[in-house]
């Protein structure tokens, strides 16, 4: 069957190209229709012609040389530095023998396209190579550099899984699309373990696959054993974003056999490479292995397939992915799914905020077509009225103007991805506007990688931000005030030393260096703990968020009371979650209005509060699912 298609496309193909383009083969690599030819500079110059041939096949086409026209390396690599100017500032260079891509890593990536692409056309045109141009980090990043690798000397391995996952995708549908249907498999009802399987009559698509990391064993992992839940029938895994309780068991299955894609942006790859290997890392520190390790999730990024806000891509016999902008943290997405022929159109937010941050824009609420939107509830509850963000931003910098003021010291706990560069910018304006003291700030565990990423992805943050870098020259994440904590002596010296702002992972106090600092600081009345995120029931923060003085904590296998001094202090408005005011405009404002709306992320009486209110406000069918329940969306 696959075949047939295949030959059908070809046929198409070479109808449509000038006679001149030598075809030398076509081949189906993942969702992409990629076109072989002698002479592909042909081709790239008429790009209108690839953009209406990929909209009648309805396939995204990719254009490759035939190994024979490719350029010795050694000569291309002078050839490039002939084409691109050196503003650029190529940073290296590297071959991709299978794909026939030559990538270019470059400090200014856009002078490497040049306007319109020209530049790059001119790579192709001279050299037969297709250049593929990657950022080079402000901020040297390991986790970046990892991935690369992984990609680079895995190259073979990645073709051969793409063109296994091409047969299976352009295989056509077997079955009419009658139904569709959502199982919950965590995270309803609850926060943590997010996970939910989306089934057709010729697909099955995961949504998520995370854990609750303050969920005891029992409550920790998603419901992966339920009947309808098999791993060989698996056609996609979808990834709203990389924090854990949506990323966290996603390696668990590679362990146990999925050799399926996976769908995100490229920086929710890299932040949850981050994210998981720390898990493990660890689980091994406090003895307490996982069910999956290194290799596992190597395999992973393997596995994965990177895709922009707004690119459509077939990820099953039927069904289409478009990922939108979801304002939560730096390529956080929702997933647009348009299931059959249009039979219907479902999304799925993740965690979402709708309101423009200083760190990204705000959530899209305009789709093409939509029947049934499941979203998040985490602040669903009629009491979750926050401040605005200038609000926050006053109140808390009125508590570290005070702090320092006293001779103490400010500690923030912050999730290493997303509020800790939101505080970064906020620090770093009011620092270099005066209006609090100029004093260090640390930045602890990893928060100084998550922020690496960040520099290598700027297309992905706010306008502001962007043009902030691109056109005054400034970037916050780079500045002067901030110092990368390097080693336990450094952090003993910090707590003894002069006034200072800290900020340090985990956001919820449950494990990492803010555990350390805050033994450290507990007891000095000076200092100030300040609370920007949400801690969950369970976790060290909850505790001393509600008051507790006295904190028993393990130390050398020995329990330690530690007395809490120290002023605590809990700030609204920094969350990268929308209040209950935007969940209600959202829903308001979405466009097209679904039919049906259906609650997961959030606690259970502040999913089914929401819920309440949208039916009674807006009179849309909303539902409020239990784990393990079947939902039928078609």
């Amino acid at each position: 069957m696959t075949s047939e298609i295949l030959e059908e496309i070809k046929k198409t193909i070479v109808q449509r190209l000038p006679e001149r383009v030598q075809v030398a083969k076509v081949e189906f690599e993942g969702p992409e229709v990629v076109i072989y030819t002698k002479n592909p500079e042909i081709i790239t110059e008429n790009g209108d012609l690839i953009r209406n041939l990929a909209k009648d096949l309805r396939k995204r086409i990719i254009i490759r040389s035939d190994k024979s026209v490719l350029l010795d390396p050694e000569k291309t690599i002078d050839k490039i530095h002939e084409i691109v100017p050196e503003e650029a500032m190529i940073t290296n260079i590297s071959f991709d023998e299978v794909t026939g891509e030559v990538v270019i890593e470059a400090k200014k990536p856009g002078l490497v396209i040049g306007k319109y692409g020209v530049t790059s056309r001119e790579v192709v045109k001279n050299t037969g190579w297709a250049p593929k141009i990657l950022r080079t980090p402000p901020i040297s990043s390991e986790i970046i550099e990892r991935v690369r690798n992984t990609l680079k000397h895995n190259s073979k391995e990645r073709k051969k899984i793409l063109q296994d996952l091409g047969a299976r995708i352009h295989q056509g549908s077997k079955y009419e699309n009658e139904w569709a249907r959502l199982t919950s498999m965590g995270g309803f009802r609850e926060v943590g373990r997010s996970c939910m399987l989306l089934q057709t009559p010729n697909s099955r698509v995961l949504l998520d696959c995370g854990v609750n990391v303050a969920g005891d064993e029992k409550n920790a992992y998603p419901f992966l054993n339920v009947p309808e839940f098999s791993l060989s029938d698996l056609d996609a895994v979808i990834i709203s974003h990389a924090h854990l309780d949506h990323t966290g068991f996603l390696p668990y299955l590679y362990h146990y056999g999925y050799e399926g894609p996976i769908y995100c942006t490229a920086p929710t790859r890299d932040l949850m490479t981050l994210l998981q290997l720390d898990h493990i890392d660890i689980a091994h520190r406090e003895d307490d292995p996982l069910p999956f390790n290194i290799k596992h999730v190597q395999k992973s990024i393997k596995h994965t397939i990177t895709l922009d806000y707004g690119e459509v891509t077939d990820i099953s016999p039927d069904i289409r992915l478009t990922l939108h902008n979801a304002g939560h943290i730096l390529g956080s997405a929702m997933a647009h799914m348009h299931i059959g022929d249009g039979q219907h159109n479902m999304v799925y937010t993740g965690d979402f905020k709708y309101e423009r941050s200083r760190l990204l824009e705000p959530a899209t609420s305009r789709f093409p077509r939509v029947e049934t939107v499941v979203m998040e509830s985490t602040y669903g509850g009629h009491e979750d009225v926050q401040p605005s963000r200038n609000n926050a931003e006053k109140q808390m910098m009125k508590t570290i103007y005070k702090t320092l003021k006293r001779g103490g010291k400010v500690l923030l706990p912050v999730f290493a991805v997303g509020r800790a560069q939101e505080l970064m910018i906020v620090l770093e304006e009011y620092m270099r506007h005066g209006m609090i003291d100029e004093v260090p700030i640390y930045i602890d565990g990893m928060i100084w990688e998550a922020t690496a990423i960040h520099t290598a992805r700027p297309e992905y943050l706010s306008k502001d931000l962007r043009d902030q870098i691109f056109h005054m020259g400034r970037n916050p994440f780079i500045s002067e005030a901030f110092h990368k904590v390097q080693n336990v002596n450094e952090r003993k010296d910090i707590v003894e030393g002069e006034p200072c702002i800290i900020l340090s992972t985990s956001g919820m106090l449950t494990g990492g260096n803010s555990v350390e600092y805050f033994k450290w600081l507990s007891e000095d009345e000076k200092s100030t703990l300040i609370f920007v995120g949400y801690q969950s029931e369970g976790s060290l923060g909850r505790r001393i968020q509600k008051g507790w003085k006295e904190i028993p904590l393990k130390e050398e296998g020995k329990t330690k009371v530690y007395n809490v001094k120290m002023e605590i202090k809990t700030i609204e408005g920094f969350s990268g979650h929308s209040n209950r005011r935007q969940l209600m405009e959202y829903v308001k404002k979405l466009s097209p209005r679904p039919e049906k709306v259906i609650m997961c992320h959030g606690d259970a009486y502040k999913t089914l509060d929401l819920a309440s209110s949208v039916h009674r406000s807006y009179k849309i069918e909303t539902k409020t699912p239990l784990n393990l329940e079947c939902t039928r969306i078609q």
